[in-house]
């Protein structure tokens, strides 16, 4: 039981229920392989399913120009020699992969340095007591263009925040982990998530248009709405439900005060804001005029403009620079060593995902080359079309199927790389932008993060929790975080819908439906 709460027996019956439904989920993550397994597992499905669709002599038309597709074997002598010569370019070449790295090492530089931890201290220390919770949440928003900063950073920095207010801790932990997890896919800049995920969107676009590009920001103006809709939302669900749930905290005086900035970071600080603020105007020269040395050079367009194109280029300039000046300012970067160590560590973190991505590559390759994804893209865009489903209940169902795989499948980018191939083919066949099933997908992979076992950080996330209340367990988080998923699917809903019916674009040059 929360310390605080009145005990009731009647809620027993209820956790149980609860505890047993989420046990049987852990139980059924756990059960699956490693994603990097999975991956290998399904490309070797695909050497398998394409020799037995190619004797069965599976076809489909491209309704696009009417020629008739059917699957090319892996399980043969050609397609042997195709796998051999390609394994090294599948895994090099793979869109995600150069675009994850270089921005990383920027973001490595901010982040070793202690800009991101002190910029995220000051934001919620110096916020009015009536706008805590939300500037919580939105601090936890805006901790994703790190990855997963705020996770480690944020979370118990929250609970103490509160704590020190006379508030429950548990709440402002609440409060920090909807904002890091459930608003995972919003943010007011671009961050390491988003050229992931456009890259593995591309790559899918591709099995259709060859030449189909999108570039990282392709969701940036309705992730930019989502940032604030979320914070909204998750105010609102910490102040009447979590907060009157938990009622008040019985170990009151049990966490030091939070401390505030030193001197030392508050100089980091002003020397990040400043060199910020050149880069900024050295962008802006770029980028306002109409001759600008950042647009495109023929035709004088922003949009398919060196600047968009390079856009992670930009992340990893704008986080290497502000991370210099605050590391250099501060005291934390003592040489050119310190800096390099930034970067070393930012890889050493992504070893995983390149393990992950040498597999997740070959099974989209195999995936593009057989033909498969365009065969069943084809098929599965025909029983769509005849379902007579209208776009926007299409996409809340896409929607939905995500959330859903999110509770057994913690990882954003390994099921994109799995779901990509199959259903972004699919919507471009009906009209749809790779974009907005991008940006769909996006919805309910955050929503539903608060509330999923499989979601790598879900373990810290207990232990935080326990940590105020040593009986808590994973019923316990579910519990005080469903309110919060259920909120942020429904409202990102009704958010996507109404820009579905104003006819928005999700981001430079995104629109909703494809030129026919």
């Amino acid at each position: 039981m929360v310390p605080g709460m009145t005990k009731d027996e009647n809620t027993t019956p209820k956790r149980n229920l609860i505890s047993g439904f989420l046990s049987t989920v852990e139980r059924a993550g756990n059960a699956l392989p490693h994603p990097a397994t999975l991956f290998a597992l399904f490309a070797l499905g695909i050497i398998v399913l394409s020799r037995v669709f190619a004797e069965l002599g599976l076809s489909a038309v491209n309704p696009r120009d009417g020629a008739l597709i059917q699957p090319v074997s892996l399980l043969s002598r050609d397609g042997l020699h195709w796998i051999l010569e390609h394994l090294i370019v599948n895994f090099t070449g793979f869109a995600p992969l150069g675009t994850v790295l270089v921005a990383m090492l920027g973001i490595g530089v901010a982040e070793s340095s202690g800009l991101i931890a002190t910029s995220l201290r000051l934001l919620v220390h110096a916020a009015p007591r009536r706008l805590l919770t939300f500037v919580i949440v939105l601090s936890g928003v805006m901790s994703n263009m790190a990855s997963d900063v705020g996770y480690v950073l944020l979370l118990p920095l929250g609970a103490i925040i509160f704590l020190s207010v006379g508030r429950h801790p548990i709440a402002g932990l609440a409060a920090a982990f909807a904002g890091v997890s459930g608003g995972f896919s919003a943010n007011l800049l671009l961050g390491t998530i988003d050229p992931l995920l456009a890259g593995l969107t591309q790559e899918a676009a591709q099995i259709v248009d060859p030449g189909y590009r999108i570039t990282p920001a392709c969701n940036y103006y309705f992730m930019f709405v989502s940032t604030f809709m979320i914070a909204g939302a998750g105010t609102w669900v910490t102040e009447k439900v979590v907060v009157p749930r938990l009622g008040e905290y019985e170990h009151k005086g049990a966490e030091a005060e939070l401390q505030g900035l030193t001197g030392a970071e508050k100089r980091g600080l002003v020397s990040a804001l400043l060199i910020s603020i050149v880069l900024a105007v050295v962008l802006l020269m770029g980028l306002v005029p109409a001759n600008g040395f950042l647009r495109n050079a023929e035709t004088g367009s922003v949009l398919h403009s060196p600047f968009m194109h390079g856009i992670v280029g930009v992340i990893f300039i704008g986080g290497l620079l502000a991370g210099l000046a605050y590391g250099l300012a501060a005291g934390t970067f003592r040489n050119d060593a310190d800096v390099v160590k930034g970067m070393r560590l930012s890889m050493e973190t992504m070893s995983l995902f390149m393990v992950l991505v040498f597999f997740a590559a070959q099974f989209v390759a195999f995936f593009k080359y057989s033909n498969l994804g365009l065969v069943l893209a084809i098929k599965g865009a025909e029983v769509l079309k005849a379902s007579g489903l209208g776009a926007i209940p299409l996409m809340l169902s896409f929607i939905v199927m995500s959330a859903t795989i999110n509770l057994l499948m913690g990882s954003a980018s390994a099921k994109w790389a799995f779901v990509a191939p199959v259903f972004v083919p699919m919507f471009m066949f009906l009209g749809y932008t790779p974009e907005l099933v991008q940006g769909a997908y996006r919805i309910g992979d955050s929503a539903s993060n608060i509330i999923s076992p499989m979601m790598s950080f879900f373990a810290l996330i207990v232990a935080f929790v326990q940590k105020y209340d040593p009986k808590a367990g994973i019923g316990t988080v579910i519990a005080t975080m469903l309110p919060y998923s259920v909120v942020f699917m429904v409202a990102w809903m009704l958010l996507l819908t109404v820009w579905m019916l104003l006819g928005l674009p999700l981001g430079p040059g995104a629109g909703l439906y494809l030129a026919q």
